[in-house]
């Protein structure tokens, strides 16, 4: 199989030859020159010939042309924040607008798809990081400031997240025209350390449900990423329409094995970036592979992180995971 036959019959549930696989970094000192994160992106998914690339602008480029100031303040997990939103109090949010995607901080990052797309050697599906609205408007003001206009004053908020639901949508427009071949949709807020379950219905859904129709055609890969603890997963498996989903399944429930007689995409997972990645040892690794496989059975997954490899990953433990998939017994 080609890379993007084996991903794309690991997602619609179909026989593989092998398990597919993939991980991503950061790259914290190149991520504003998108033709050096471009080489940097190439580059890391030649050197473990992965089956997919997650392409990986820096944590805040949603939120940039807003004008939020951003730094690298030397995480581990590589990725900038926002040193000084733009929006800080509630009367700020009206002056959002709809962005246009192809300026600023938004056509960087096109540029550095555009290079990733004209320039891979192989046919892996290229996935674009999108950012869901609300998790966008926690970005742009600071979580306490969304949920303090969450309960003065839900309209304010709604206004804002049209607007950003609008930059958003035509940003995915524009990602795939670029060449994408779909998004790595990651939000931030369904979890119940975040919004209740009603919460989320009200503020967060409309929203991304709107974005994610611009990815309507069924050549377009959808995989849906639920950062933090005790992700609704389920539900949104139920409403979402996304093909694979990705939580922190090493470190929360669902596990994979439950997970996979819940829902019916293909899980993303069983890799435990900020754990046992950094600290054990390559074949503990392997195991950890091999365990994720017969969770499922070694059916609808694609071996991955649960979120960001942590940069103190060392090396030989990443190419650990990758081998671990050709050892496996054929299916």
């Amino acid at each position: 199989m080609t890379k993007r036959e084996r991903v794309r019959a690991a997602l619609a549930g179909r026989p593989v030859d092998r398990v597919p696989i993939s991980f991503w970094r950061h790259f914290p000192d190149l991520d504003l020159n998108p033709a050096a994160l471009a080489e940097a992106l190439l580059a890391f998914h030649r050197r473990y010939d992965l089956d997919f690339m997650k392409v990986m602008p820096n944590g805040v480029y949603c939120v940039e042309d807003w004008g939020c100031e951003t730094a690298y303040q030397g995480g581990s997990n590589g990725a900038r924040t926002c040193v000084r939103h733009a929006v800080q109090r509630m009367e700020d949010w009206s002056r959002l607008r709809p962005l246009d995607p192809s300026a600023k901080a938004l056509a960087r990052e096109l540029s550095c798809l555009r290079a990733i797309c004209a320039r891979r050697e192989d046919d892996a599906p290229v996935l674009q990081t999108i950012f869901s609205p609300f998790t966008v408007a926690r970005k742009v003001a600071g979580p306490a400031l969304v949920q303090e206009t969450m309960a003065r004053d839900p309209a304010r908020l709604h206004a804002a997240l049209d607007a950003i639901g609008a930059t958003v949508e035509a940003y995915v427009r524009a990602c795939i025209e670029a060449g994408a071949d779909g998004i790595f949709f990651a939000t931030q807020a369904a979890t119940p350390e975040v919004l209740s379950p009603e919460e989320h219905r009200t503020f967060v859904e409309p929203p991304d449900l709107r974005v994610l129709q611009a990815t309507t055609s069924s050549e377009t890969i959808v995989l849906l990423h639920l950062h933090g603890d005790l992700p609704y997963l389920t539900d949104l498996a139920a409403t979402y329409p996304a093909q694979a989903l990705n939580w922190h399944d090493r470190r929360t429930r669902p596990s994979l094995a439950e997970a996979i007689g819940q829902v019916s995409q293909a899980l993303v997972g069983g890799l435990d970036e900020r754990g046992s990645m950094i600290t054990a040892s390559p074949e503990a690794v392997r195991d950890q592979v091999r365990d994720a496989v017969a969770q499922c059975g070694g059916r609808r997954l694609l071996v991955g992180p649960g979120c960001v490899v942590d940069l103190r990953v060392p090396e030989a433990n990443l190419a650990a995971a990758r081998a671990a998939v050709e050892d496996l017994p054929r299916p």
